[in-house]
C-alpha cells in the first residue's frame, strides 16, 4: 500500500485537537435476548488512540467496482430512471417561478408547482400536490454526478451538463421568495452543484452556485431554527405564511454542504455562512454534553443534521461537534428497532419510554427508508473515517442490509418507496404520492455504496462491507493493486477476498469483524492462501501485515448465529428474530410462536427460512407478501 498523499481540502480536518481523543466508546451489551447496542450515561466523547492521526481516506467512486448483486442491481435501476428523466419537465417549477417559458409536462406530486387555490387545498402535512416543488433536482444532480464518477458513464455526465446549462437562466431569487423550502431547496442544489464540479469537473458548476445563493440568501433564515415556534415567528417577522409546511423548513442542515463548499474551493463566503447555521444551542451543545434532546425532533433532518456537526469538526478542529455527532449517533442506536432502522411517524422517541413497542400496533410509517439510510449510513462512514472503529461499520451494515436494499423500486412515473412498516401488520408499498423526498435520496444512497466499502490509510486497506465489488488503487512506486470481495457471508458466513497485483507490494489489510459474529463466545476463522492465522482484532477490525502477490487469497468464516432482539428493555416478549446482521421477517402478520421454537429456526427444502408453522425472509426478499418484523413470544 502506497504513503498516503497529502489530505485534498475536503478531507483535511483542522489541525487543532486531532490528537485528543479521550474516553470511553459506547457499549455493546450482550442481553441474554441477543445483541443490544447502547450507549452509556452521559457524555460519550470519541474513542482514544485512533488508528491515524488523519480520517481514514474512502476509495473514490471510480476506485469502486460493485459486482453482481442488489447493490449493483439499485444502483443501476436508479441511474437508469435519472437518464429517462425529462429536462423540461425537471427545470419546469423554476422556470415558471422566474418568469420564463416552462416548456414540459409536469412531473407529478410533490414536484409540481400549483397555483394558490390548489395549495390551499392540500392539507396534508406530509405531502400532496406541490408539496416542495423543484425539491429533488439539486439531489438527481448529485446522483448523476456520482454515477458518472463511479461507472465513467459519458451519458450521464452529459446530462449533468445539459442540466447545469438550462438551470443557469432559470436561477432567480423570485424561487425562494415566498416559499415553504427555501433552505430545503438551497441545500440540494448545493449538493449537487458541488458534486457537479468535483466529479464532472463541469467548471459552470461554481459559478453557478454563487449565484444560486445570491438568489437563496435573502429569503434564508438569519440562524438555524428548529421546526415549529421559532419557524412561526421568523415568518411572521417577514410577513410570511405561519401554517403547516411552512414551519417544517430544515436550515439546521445546511452546514454539511456548505462546509463542504468552502473546502473544495466554492469561496470564502461558504465558511461564515456554514457556520452562521449550525444548530448549536439547543441541538449541538445538550447533545455534546450527553443531553439526550432528539425526542418530538423530525428523525430523517435531525439525524441529517449530525453530518453537519462532524463536517464543522473536519473544518473547524470543533470537538464539541465531534462529541455532539458521536454521541447523536449512539441515542439513535438507543432507541432504533433491531433492523437499523429509527424515528416511527418520523419523530425520535424517548428511547425509555414504550413509544417504541407502541409503535408496532399503532403505525405503518416505522423508517423513513431511503432518506433515514442515507443519513446514517453517511453519518457512520463520517465517524468510522474519523474514530477507525469498527462498530460504525457493523451499524453500516445493519441498516444497508434490513433497510435500504429491500427497497421498491423507483418507477418512472415518480412511485417511491417511503416507509419500512415495521407494524404487526406489515407490507411494503409506495408512497401515495409520486415523486417524494425518499426519490431524491435513494439514487444518491444507491451510487454512494461505491464510497462505503473500503477506506485506507497511510499503509492500511480496510474492508468494511462484505458486499460484492473490486476495489481499486496504486501505490506510490506504481504498483496496480486491487481487492475482489467475493463469498456469500449472508448464506453461509464464507468471505473470499483476492489480492490482484502487478508486482508484490506491502500493506495491512484490516478486516471489519462485525460484534455479531462473537456473540455466545463464538470465533471468526481466518486462513490466508489456505492456511490458518491468529485472528489479531483491534477496534472490530482484524490486521494481515504482510508483503501480498497477485492471487493471494484470504477466507474469513463468520459465525451466523441465530438470536432474539426485543423491540425494548420493557416488552421482552415482543422480538424481532436474526440472523448475524439480518433480521428474518415472519411473513405472517401477527405472528406468534414459542421462544424454543423461533430459535430453532432453520432453512426448509425451499430455501426459505421456517420455524414451526411461520416462514421467515429477509426484507430483500419480502416481495409483497404481508409480514411482520417483530413477533409476540407465547
Amino acid at each position: 500500500m502506497t504513503e498516503r498523499d497529502s489530505d485534498t481540502e475536503d478531507d483535511r480536518p483542522a489541525r487543532t485537537s486531532r490528537r485528543e481523543f479521550l474516553g470511553g466508546t459506547a457499549l455493546l451489551a450482550l442481553t441474554g435476548c441477543g445483541l443490544r447496542l447502547r450507549s452509556p450515561r452521559g457524555a460519550v466523547t470519541a474513542p482514544p488512540n485512533p488508528a491515524a492521526a488523519d480520517p481514514l481516506e474512502e476509495f473514490a467512486y471510480g476506485e469502486v467496482r460493485l459486482d453482481a448483486g442488489r447493490a449493483r442491481e439499485q444502483f443501476d435501476d436508479t441511474q437508469s430512471v435519472l437518464l429517462r428523466m425529462d429536462v423540461d419537465s425537471l427545470l419546469k417549477p423554476y422556470r415558471l417561478r422566474a418568469g420564463l417559458a416552462a416548456p414540459g409536462r409536469d412531473m407529478g406530486g410533490w414536484y409540481d408547482l400549483v397555483d394558490e387555490a390548489e395549495r390551499a387545498r392540500n392539507r396534508d402535512p406530509y405531502g400532496g400536490h406541490g408539496f416542495a416543488p423543484g425539491h429533488a433536482f439539486g439531489q438527481w444532480i448529485s446522483a448523476l454526478a456520482r454515477g458518472h464518477a463511479a461507472s465513467g458513464s459519458a451519458v450521464a455526465r452529459a446530462k449533468v451538463e445539459a442540466l447545469l446549462s438550462l438551470y443557469g437562466p432559470a436561477v432567480s431569487g423570485r424561487f425562494y421568495a415566498n416559499f415553504a423550502f427555501p433552505a430545503y431547496n438551497y441545500d440540494k442544489i448545493v449538493c449537487g452543484l458541488i458534486d457537479a464540479h468535483t466529479h464532472c469537473a463541469l467548471q459552470s458548476a461554481l459559478p453557478l452556485l454563487d449565484r444560486t445563493t445570491d438568489a437563496a440568501e435573502p429569503h434564508l433564515p438569519p440562524t438555524a431554527l428548529d421546526r415549529g415556534e421559532p419557524q412561526r415567528r421568523w415568518r411572521e417577522s417577514i410577513g410570511e405564511p405561519t401554517s403547516g409546511w411552512y414551519l417544517m423548513d430544515e436550515s439546521y442542515t445546511l452546514p454539511e454542504n456548505l462546509f463542504l463548499s468552502w473546502r473544495r474551493g466554492a469561496g470564502p463566503r461558504y465558511l461564515p455562512l456554514a457556520k452562521r447555521f449550525l444548530l448549536d444551542e439547543t441541538y449541538f451543545a445538550p447533545l455534546a454534553a450527553g443531553r439526550n434532546v432528539l425526542a418530538g425532533h423530525h428523525a430523517y433532518s435531525y439525524a441529517n443534521a449530525l453530518n453537519s456537526a462532524v463536517q464543522a469538526y473536519l473544518s473547524l478542529g470543533s470537538r464539541m461537534h465531534l462529541d455532539a455527532a458521536i454521541n447523536g449517533f449512539d441515542m439513535i442506536l438507543e432507541q432504533s428497532f433491531a433492523t437499523g432502522g429509527w424515528g416511527p411517524d418520523e419523530s425520535f422517541k424517548d428511547p425509555h419510554g414504550d413509544e417504541l413497542y407502541a409503535s408496532l400496533g399503532s403505525t405503518h410509517r416505522g423508517f423513513e427508508t431511503p432518506c433515514g439510510s442515507y443519513a446514517h449510513l453517511k453519518l457512520a462512514r463520517y465517524l468510522l473515517r474519523i474514530t477507525a472503529d469498527g462498530r460504525y461499520g457493523d451499524s453500516m451494515e445493519r441498516v444497508l442490509l434490513n433497510t435500504v436494499l429491500g427497497a421498491k423500486r423507483l418507477e418512472d412515473d415518480g412511485r417511491a418507496f417511503y416507509y419500512s412498516d415495521y407494524n404487526f401488520r406489515g407490507s411494503r408499498r409506495y408512497f401515495p404520492d409520486p415523486w417524494p423526498c425518499c426519490a431524491g435520496t435513494l439514487p444518491q444512497v444507491a451510487a454512494d455504496y461505491h464510497v462505503m466499502v473500503y477506506f485506507r490509510s497511510a499503509q492500511n486497506v480496510y474492508v468494511n462491507l462484505y458486499t460484492p465489488s473490486t476495489g481499486r488503487w496504486s501505490a506510490a512506486d506504481g504498483t496496480r493493486l486491487s481487492i475482489v470481495n467475493g463469498g456469500d457471508y449472508l448464506r453461509d458466513g464464507e468471505i473470499e477476498l483476492t489480492v490482484r497485483a502487478s508486482r508484490a507490494s506491502r500493506f495491512t489489510l484490516r478486516l471489519r469483524i462485525p460484534a455479531w459474529s462473537r456473540l455466545d463466545g463464538r470465533v471468526p476463522h481466518l486462513r490466508v492462501n489456505g492456511k490458518p492465522v491468529p485472528l489479531l482484532e483491534e477496534r472490530g477490525f482484524a490486521s494481515l501485515e504482510g508483503i501480498w502477490n497477485d492471487g493471494d487469497r484470504v477466507q474469513l468464516r463468520l459465525p451466523m448465529p441465530v438470536y432474539l432482539s426485543p423491540v425494548d428493555a420493557r416488552h421482552g416478549d415482543v422480538v424481532a428474530l436474526m440472523r448475524g446482521p439480518q433480521v428474518l421477517f415472519a411473513l405472517t402478520p401477527d405472528a406468534k410462536i414459542g421462544r424454543k421454537q423461533l430459535l430453532g429456526v432453520r432453512r426448509n427444502g425451499d430455501g426459505q427460512w421456517q420455524a414451526g408453522e411461520l416462514r421467515f425472509a429477509p426484507f430483500t426478499e419480502i416481495g409483497d407478501r404481508p409480514y411482520s418484523a417483530y413477533v409476540r413470544l407465547v
